[in-house]
């Protein structure tokens, strides 16, 4: 069982686009992301994903599946307990940090910098 908020243990964690995927797909992996959904749902943890990557979400569903599907998998992750954090200034200059850094996609470095700023684990595939 998880802790609650008030908890020491209380957890958040950041969701990067791959691990939503994996949910809203049925792909390995989903059911992981399943169980932190029904913890956020009863307050146990808290769960962020970066605006960025929301994007990146419905980009790949649309181009794998079409538009509609993309505008259904948008509409489902709108109910789902996950707070979408804006790319403001300082999510951004942290992500071009990583992306200096790093030779690793722009928008995965928005889930790696949240990860970072949150002080949370991310939570990929």
């Amino acid at each position: 069982m998880l802790p609650r908020e008030n908890d020491p243990k209380f957890k958040e964690y950041v969701l990067d686009s791959y691990a939503l995927l994996a949910y809203l797909e049925g792909e390995p992996g989903g059911d992981r992301v399943k169980e932190l959904l029904e913890a956020a749902t009863e307050g146990k943890c808290r769960l962020h994903m970066s605006m960025v990557n929301l994007g990146e979400v419905v980009y790949i569903v649309e181009r794998e599946r079409g538009l509609p599907k993309a505008q259904e998998a948008l509409a489902c992750i709108a109910e789902l307990p996950i707070e979408i954090v804006d790319a403001d200034y300082n999510l951004t200059l942290a992500s071009a940090h990583l992306k200096a850094q790093w030779s690793i996609a722009y928008a995965d470095c928005f889930a790696a910098a949240l990860s970072q700023l949150k002080g949370a684990p991310l939570v990929t595939g």
